[in-house]
């Protein structure tokens, strides 16, 4: 029987990040992947900061950019608003190329990679994990689990969305500006976006409760009045329920989507399940060199103690869009000062939502809606240092 020290069952940035950290600190490790290629299906719309990038060990490959993106209109059914984002060098990338780069760096720390070979099931014995996949078992001590959504098939269904998007040429479609529609009605929970390409070529996107994704993508894209041609479409459900309550159980690491560290707000999780994916392969890399398990918990300590509060603030946000109506959406857009919406393009983080949250939620509008409708919540994430490290601890 083959055996490695770590065995990762998902080949996307989560999985591949444990990978290369584990067998850059001399660990034999395997990725299995049940599709075909790495990074297919690509089920995000490829946003990303360049810092947030250089915080994963990458450089920006010219292979895999698409676009840069300086502006982001946000939109209500009858109110709208811009904020620059020029600071903060967002650009859109070919995840597909993305993932096949770390997997690149994975391979050459010494990491092995096969396609086409499924997870079925894992037994253990007093020192090691079998896993049985669809090429045979394979003996491994610490199991790595990145199969995504799948993983969390036992979770709070309310945390998992339908959505769709489709890659289209229109030329409608502005070159330079993401676009975000809320829309309460058509959208409930979530929103439509455009994340463009170039001139005339972008993602149209769309997620919600209960709605039909495609022809909610169709009905937008008709409404445009001119001609439109799709090339691609992808369905995959989106995790937004936030953080597993662990990520480690004996010597089994959970990470990514599989861990839920995809944003609430956006479903996003380049960024943060990437740092997972390193987190967990630095951990499981000083267990092996130092033979203590127990260090494997440093991987979820030290995740909390980066996202945790960005998490909470964005749940919170998450609740209040979920019972705002049309009509409150767009007074709370009405009152955003130019100031506030300012502040937000110079000061906030893409990678990190919450001091733009903070300045969202603190306006005159939304802090009476929040506090109506979730008011403990809001004194959690948003009171005394002294509440939020007590409310934490209680939890």
């Amino acid at each position: 029987m083959e055996y490695y020290d770590v065995l990762i069952a998902g080949g996307s940035v989560a999985g591949l990040t444990t990978a290369r950290e584990c067998s850059f600190n001399g660990n034999s490790t395997i990725v299995i992947e049940e599709d075909h290629e790495i990074g297919t299906p690509e089920h995000c719309g490829g946003m990303v900061s360049l810092s947030g990038l250089q915080k994963l060990g990458l450089m920006l490959d010219s292979n895999n950019f698409q676009n840069a993106v300086p502006t982001a209109r946000i939109r209500s059914k009858s109110a709208s608003f811009e904020l620059s984002a020029e600071k903060q060098n967002v650009i859109v990338i070919d995840r597909r190329g993305l993932d096949k780069q770390i997997a690149k760096q994975a391979e050459d720390a010494g990491a092995q990679i096969r396609t086409r070979c499924a997870f079925k099931s894992i037994s253990k014995n007093e020192s090691n994990y079998t896993i049985k996949t669809s090429d045979g078992e394979i003996e491994c001590k610490y199991f790595v689990d990145a199969k995504g959504l799948g993983s969390l098939k036992d979770a709070n269904r309310n945390g998992i969305l339908a959505s769709a998007q489709f890659e289209v040429y229109a030329k409608w479609i502005e070159g330079k500006t993401v676009e975000i529609f809320f829309d309460s009605d058509k959208y409930p929970g979530f929103f439509m976006w455009i994340i463009p390409i170039g001139d005339g070529r972008g993602k149209i996107g769309v997620a919600g409760k209960g709605i039909n994704t495609s022809l909610a993508l169709h009905e937008y894209m008709k409404s445009k009045g001119d001609k439109y041609s799709i090339i691609r479409k992808i369905f995959a459900p989106i995790w937004i329920g936030g953080p597993r309550s662990h990520f480690v159980f004996d010597r089994t690491l959970i990470v990514g989507d599989a861990a839920g560290q995809t944003k609430p707000t956006t479903a996003g999780g380049i960024f943060s399940c990437g740092m997972g994916g390193i987190l967990a392969g630095q951990a499981i890399s000083n267990a092996i060199e130092k033979n203590n398990d127990s260090l494997l918990y440093e991987y979820e300590k030290n995740w909390k103690s980066m996202f945790q509060k960005e998490f909470q603030s964005m749940l919170l946000a998450r609740k209040v869009l979920e019972r705002l109506d049309n009509k409150s959406i767009d007074s709370i857009f009405a009152s955003l000062s130019k100031k506030s919406i300012t502040d937000v393009s110079n000061f906030s983080d893409f990678d990190f939502h919450s001091s733009a949250l903070t300045l969202f939620l603190k306006t005159k509008v939304a802090t009476n809606f929040t506090k109506i409708l979730i008011g403990n919540e809001f004194r959690r994430v948003f009171g005394s240092k002294k509440d939020e490290e007590n409310s934490i601890d209680q939890k």
